[in-house]
């Protein structure tokens, strides 16, 4: 391997391991390699930003000698247009050739010296259950010995009740092997549920694809919450549904957020931010305008930041500045960003 490489996509190519990206940072999803090497060599800016880095998983095995992945869970930070800062990557690369030099994998104790440098983090706990979950289903391996258990609580066989033995993992890798049955099962338990179970299951289902009938199912949910205006269930079963292949149920349950004024507050923003930013772009005018009007003006700072962060949303926060019909609170906090 020559000492200097142009990308961790080089380095892991050359090393002759097999690899796979995520992001892990808005919720876990798989970054293609097309994508990835575009990131990579600046050409477009990272998708999916979070408080100007990107999240990374990468995960990387070498078949000659073990099925096994070893992760990296990589924090690296971005410029203000939201594209990889070429010098942190290439610091970071530099780093793995020091510690492993051509062998990226074999060597546990050489891969401990990575443990400790500015661009490792820790994902919590959730994530960590749900990226298990994810990998050891797209390897096709057995889920954890807390699969079975929380498979047959969500049968109804032990009643919904006895929920305190259910381990986290063992939701995680339910939520991820949705089987017909499995699916099936949860739809007849939701409404039954406890609510510690509720907000596990939002930690971990929103990281899956689910169906159309699960997400009809889960909006029914959330559309009680709404009318008991349980700000509580209103973001658990939002969660829930943030990652469904039904963007139009999604779009209606935003749609019905926005449209109640008395439903909004901060944190139902931040789960609006941060899960749903794919589906909020017709309601970012009034998004902002509640902020401007309810919220401090740090926070109205720090969402502004975090959603011109967003490639997709990035042109439509810029042209807010621009806008003439808009209410003197909003323009206050707009001019504000400027004289920070």
């Amino acid at each position: 391997m020559q000492q200097s490489i142009s990308s961790l996509a080089e380095l892991l190519d050359n090393a002759g391991t097999s690899w796979r990206v995520y992001d892990m940072g808005r919720r876990i999803q798989k970054i293609d390699k097309s994508t990835f090497l575009q990131i990579e060599n600046n050409q477009i800016p990272y998708p999916f930003p979070l408080q100007q880095h990107a999240f990374l998983a990468i995960q990387f095995w070498n078949s000659q000698e073990s099925q096994t992945p070893y992760i990296w869970f990589l924090k690296m930070p971005l410029d203000e247009q939201s594209k990889l800062i070429l010098a942190s990557r290439n610091h970071f690369a530099s780093m793995v050739i020091e510690a492993l030099g051509t062998q990226l994998t074999g060597d546990d104790e050489a891969q401990s010296k990575l443990d400790n440098n500015p661009y490792v983090f820790t994902p919590n706990a959730n994530k960590l259950a749900a990226f298990n979950a994810i990998i050891k289903n797209e390897l096709k391996q057995s889920a954890s010995a807390y699969y079975e258990h929380v498979e047959l609580y969500f049968s109804g066989k032990l009643g919904f009740d006895d929920w305190q033995q259910l381990g986290l993992q063992g939701i995680a890798d339910f939520a991820i092997r949705l089987t017909e049955r499995n699916q099936q099962n949860l739809i007849n338990a939701l409404g039954k549920l406890p609510q510690p179970v509720v907000q596990s299951l939002a930690a971990t289902l929103e990281h899956s694809t689910i169906s159309v009938l699960l997400t009809e199912a889960l909006y029914a949910q959330f559309d009680n919450a709404l009318k008991q205006q349980s700000t509580e269930n209103i973001i658990n079963y939002l969660r829930m549904m943030s990652s469904t292949s039904a963007l139009g149920i999604l779009q209606r349950a935003v749609a019905n957020i926005m449209a109640d004024e008395h439903c909004l507050n901060l944190d139902l923003v931040l789960t609006l931010t941060g899960r749903c930013w794919h589906v909020l772009e017709p309601h970012l005018v009034v998004l902002m305008e509640y902020l401007a009007t309810h919220q401090e003006q740090d926070v109205f700072t720090g969402i502004f930041a975090d959603l011109v962060a967003i490639p997709s949303l990035r042109p439509h926060m810029l042209a807010m500045i621009r806008m003439q019909n808009r209410s003197e609170q909003l323009s206050r906090a707009i001019g504000k960003l400027f004289q920070q």
